[in-house]
């Protein structure tokens, strides 16, 4: 039997309730799938120490075992393997590839070279901190500079508690000194004289090319990547220590920085969802890592990393912390998840509407923890029952795509290639001229050859009844600035839309979009061009 054909708008609709708010989960009835546990029982307080002492006893071992592979990695540092380009250099060479994907693991790989990025995803992240050597103190050169900080203090409105922190650190307190206003040169640098360290919290914002980097790398990670610079004066410390809750890269770019890395001080620390509070020395223990990074050197610690730098008494340090995979786990997926399950189990399972017994109240709850009655047994395993049952009306995907939207909106808009420009909207040829609007022509024809202009740009997602299309190309460098940018697909332009999507990073032919006419394919290709979501094959010709 032939199968008959459902569009992608038709499948969007199933996904979603006309009830349901713009930006929540929507219902998607699942198949039914075993959970692998069931719902957690509260354990006695004898339990609970018990298992707390067992639990401290394995994890000092694992502390002992982990100080001994990093001793191990600060004792035999990484050479470079033969020459490698340097940052500008690489960027130029990144513009040639092809695929916005591969450009992004590309870049990721000459930043941690020579550690093959596979090694490190296997072996480093979100598990220990790795230190790169280099003795190579150029390698990142024209990332970022305290020269191009100067610039960016004269020439940009930086402003104190905004865009730039100044700190210190003495004798065990921690202190921010931010004045109101527009951050001069004059006030910042007798700041740093006085023995203040400063932090820009977004360089991407004022320099294109850590802009450019971060906005490659973004399509790496699946996550918002950002970006911190600390400039602290020699013989300086300007935080305590703390730990973070996001995975952090420092690179190191000029001068040296002391730096001690301590590990997690309980499971419950480890991958934190949300940043420490400021520690004294004697709450962190012995550090895993000590070591001083120069200019040219590269240090990752996962979120829950208790770390701290300070600067030698002989020279500066200038570093970016390039960051990562916030609010990114499991566990955040699921909050948003678990809510809309529960909310389409109640509308379409009368169990999970059925009352609680008369006399719950007299044998659950803490109070009643430590009771051997049978009541509880059976009210645990009823309740875990209905959690096994809950993962059939898990609607994962649309979760899923709303975690997406939040990212989209999270990102830097795309630096694009001079190819990029020169092949979209952005290198379209109209302009006044003589007295008229010249350089209108229709640039996509039936044969112009397009695609996304990027691969992680925009995803097609549903809202109540419509279908949209969520992108970053009108994002801005500054976090959140913007609203979240979308606009409606018109249902006879759904199966087209995916079909761009997942075409890339091949060109198709606008006469190969699966609309039913010619017209409804041009109105598409049109408008994502219009958008600047899409670029030919070939650079715009002039009239």
């Amino acid at each position: 039997m032939e199968r008959k054909h459902v569009s992608a708008f038709a499948l969007y609709q199933t996904a979603v309730t006309p009830s349901n708010p713009s930006n929540e989960v929507l219902p998607v009835k699942k198949k039914k799938r075993k959970l692998q546990n069931g719902l957690p029982i509260v354990k006695s307080k004898k339990i609970r120490k018990k298992t707390a002492a067992v639990r401290n006893s394995l994890q000092t071992k694992k502390k002992e075992k982990q100080e001994k592979s990093l001793n191990d990695e600060e004792q035999q540092p990484r050479e470079m393997a033969g020459d490698t380009p340097s940052l500008n250099t690489f960027l130029d060479s990144l513009v040639k590839v092809n695929n916005s994907r591969e450009r992004a693991s590309r870049l990721f790989q000459w930043f941690i070279h020579p550690i093959p990025s596979n090694n490190f995803f296997r072996d480093n992240w979100e598990k220990k901190p790795l230190l790169i050597r280099r003795q190579e103190q150029d390698y990142y050169k024209g990332l970022f500079s305290t020269a191009e900080f100067d610039r960016i203090l004269r020439d940009d409105d930086v402003q104190f508690g905004v865009n730039l922190d100044v700190t210190s650190y003495i004798n065990g307190k921690r202190e921010t000194h931010n004045p109101p206003g527009r951050a001069l040169p004059y006030t910042v640098w007798d700041f740093y004289e006085s023995g203040c360290s400063l932090r820009m919290l977004n360089p991407q914002a004022f320099n294109s090319t850590v802009w450019n980097v971060l906005s490659i790398l973004q399509e790496l990670f699946g996550s918002m990547v950002g970006a911190n610079m600390y400039l602290t004066p020699a013989g300086t410390q300007g935080f305590a220590p703390h730990y973070d809750d996001i995975e952090a890269f420092v690179v190191q770019l000029e001068g040296k920085k002391h730096w001690r890395v301590y590990n997690p001080r309980s499971d419950d620390e480890v991958l934190p969802v949300i940043s420490s509070p400021n520690f004294s020395q004697a709450e962190i223990g012995k550090p895993v890592l000590d070591v001083v990074l120069e200019a040219g050197d590269l240090l990752y610690f996962p979120r829950g990393f208790i770390h701290q730098g300070d600067c030698l008494p002989d020279t500066h340090s200038l570093h970016l912390t390039i960051s990562s995979f916030q609010k990114n786990s499991w566990g955040d997926l699921l909050t948003k998840l678990v809510p809309a399950a529960l909310e389409i189990a109640m509308e379409e399972d009368v169990e999970f509407r059925k009352g609680l017994p008369l006399d719950y109240l007299s044998y659950m709850g803490v109070q009643n923890s430590d009771k051997e009655d049978p009541h509880r047994a059976e009210f645990l395993s009823h309740a875990g029952s209905l959690m096994k049952k809950l993962v059939s009306y898990a609607p994962v995907d649309a979760a899923v795509d709303q975690k997406a939207r939040e990212f989209l909106h999270d990102c830097l808009p795309p630096a694009l290639t001079p190819a990029e420009k020169a092949s979209s909207v952005y290198g379209a040829p109209a302009r006044w001229e003589d007295g008229e609007a010249l350089g209108l022509a229709n640039h996509v024809r039936p044969q112009t050859r397009i695609r996304l202009i990027r691969a992680g740009i925009a995803r097609l997602c549903s809202d109540g009844e419509e279908v949209s299309l969520y992108h970053t190309m009108e994002n801005s460098r500054v976090y959140h600035k913007e609203e979240l940018k979308f606009f409606e697909i018109k249902p006879e332009h759904t199966d087209a839309m995916e079909f761009l999507l997942h075409s890339y990073p091949k060109f198709v032919t606008v006469s190969s979009l699966p609309c039913d006419t010619t017209e409804e394919k041009l109105s598409l290709a049109d408008l994502l061009f219009e958008k600047g979501l899409i670029h030919a094959a070939e650079p715009l010709k002039s009239e």
